[in-house]
C-alpha cells in the first residue's frame, strides 16, 4: 500500500505542475483596449492557429483537473485502507 500510496502522490505533483504549465501558456481572455478599437491586426489563418492552439490547450486543461481531482479523492481513499 505505501508503494501505491507514493506512486498517486507522484502522479498528484506531475499533474499538478503540468496543469500549471498549460494555464500558463494560455491567453489571457481579455484582450485590452486595443481590440475593441479594431487594432488587432492577425489574419484569418494566423486566428484560426491561435485559436485550435487554445482549444487544444483548454482541453489538456480540463482533462488535468480531472485527473487531479480523482487522484485527490484516492489519496485518502488509499489512507483508509492501511
Amino acid at each position: 500500500m505505501e508503494i501505491l500510496y507514493g506512486i498517486i502522490l507522484g502522479l498528484l505533483v506531475v499533474a499538478s505542475i503540468l496543469m500549471c504549465v498549460a494555464v500558463l501558456l494560455q491567453k489571457s481572455k481579455s484582450t485590452g483596449l486595443g481590440a475593441a478599437y479594431g487594432s488587432e491586426t492577425k489574419t484569418f489563418s494566423q486566428r484560426g492557429k491561435a485559436a485550435s492552439k487554445e482549444a487544444k490547450l483548454q482541453k489538456i486543461t480540463m482533462i488535468l483537473a480531472i485527473v487531479i481531482a480523482v487522484l485527490a479523492i484516492a489519496l485518502p481513499v488509499i489512507q483508509l485502507f492501511k
